[in-house]
């Protein structure tokens, strides 16, 4: 004869409350999405409400406080024809980083997505993602020493005629130093090496939901490679593009290292914030600039939607 033994207290609890949340889903789904809802409301959603009510408050000109008093007059500063031409530079220098770094992107993971198979496949994923392994700032000051005039990079494109034809390139508002480490376009080649990787691995996730029966079917009609790549593939692709691009222009548009460390001395927009909040105290103007690239990447987000480029990811 055996004796039923009955549960202790705590499991039975525990129990009860299993079968409570296994049969009411909401309430189970409710207590695992309230936590990172938590952190994301009051710490990410919170720190961004709070900087834009700075930046509707102003500073004392005299003693430097600020004025908690809601008012445009910081907005009305930061659209200055001199704030204006920081925000120009700054998206400008950030679109071209995505362009070119699209451009780079493209053809390598085309070749991953069509013809690595296997180990190649492994090697190209490993050389890819290798780079984002190291230190930032050890990659930022290794550039910096490859573009000096002493440097490799600066010394064969110093003997090749490049550098100076890449500053032409990049326009009159990118022209700047006295060599490659202290120069808009050696600050775009840094931008290229750090960001590159997060452009080639949505293009190539796009490029593998290509069919290859679309393909050969274009070919089998008569179309011409060109015609192909012009019709088929890059239309169906271009959602993994604009996808790549969301990392690449989000992180050159917010970025302050590699401009304060290779960039010339025309400031930026993360430049400009700290200088704002650090050196000059003026917390209202950081805060104004910082709400600029806010704004910016939800027009972007909204464009890049409608593109079909979250599906990409």
């Amino acid at each position: 004869m055996t004796v039923a033994v009955p549960a202790a207290p705590r499991e039975s609890i525990l129990r009860h409350l299993s079968d409570v949340l296994v049969a009411r889903r909401g309430l189970y789904l409710m207590l695992l999405l309230v936590p990172p809802l938590l952190w994301l409301g009051i710490v990410y959603l919170g720190s961004l409400f709070a900087l834009l009510a700075q930046s509707f408050f102003s500073i004392d000109e005299f003693s430097g406080t600020i004025i908690r008093e809601p008012t445009l007059k910081t907005y009305g500063e930061l659209l200055s024809p001199a704030n204006l031409d920081i925000i120009e530079r700054t998206v400008l220098v950030s679109a071209i980083v995505t362009l070119l770094s699209a451009l780079i992107a493209f053809p390598i993971a085309y070749y991953a997505a069509r013809y690595a198979r296997g180990r190649l496949k492994a090697v190209f994923y490993l050389a890819v993602m290798m780079p984002l392994w190291s230190s930032y700032l050890v990659k930022v000051y290794a550039w910096k020493l490859l573009l000096a005039k002493e440097g490799v990079v600066g010394w064969v494109m110093e003997r090749l005629g490049l550098a100076g034809l890449l500053d032409a390139w990049l326009a009159a508002p990118l022209v700047g130093g006295p060599s490659l480490s202290v120069s808009y376009t050696g600050m775009v080649l840094v931008f290229l090496y750090l960001w590159t990787p997060f452009m080639i691995l949505p293009v190539q996730a796009a490029l593998e939901r290509v069919p290859v029966s679309l393909i050969e079917a274009s070919g089998d009609l008569g179309a011409s490679p060109r015609q192909t790549f012009r019709r088929v593939i890059l239309p169906l692709a271009f959602p993994g593009v604009v996808a790549g691009a969301i990392f690449t222009f989000s992180l050159t548009l917010g970025d302050y290292i590699v401009p304060q460390i290779v960039g010339p001395s025309s400031l930026i927009l993360g430049q400009v914030v700290y200088t704002q909040q650090g050196t000059a105290g003026n917390i209202p103007l950081a805060a104004a600039f910082s709400v600029v690239p806010v704004v910016i990447m939800g027009l972007f987000l909204a464009a890049a939607k409608r593109m079909g480029a979250f599906d990409a990811l």
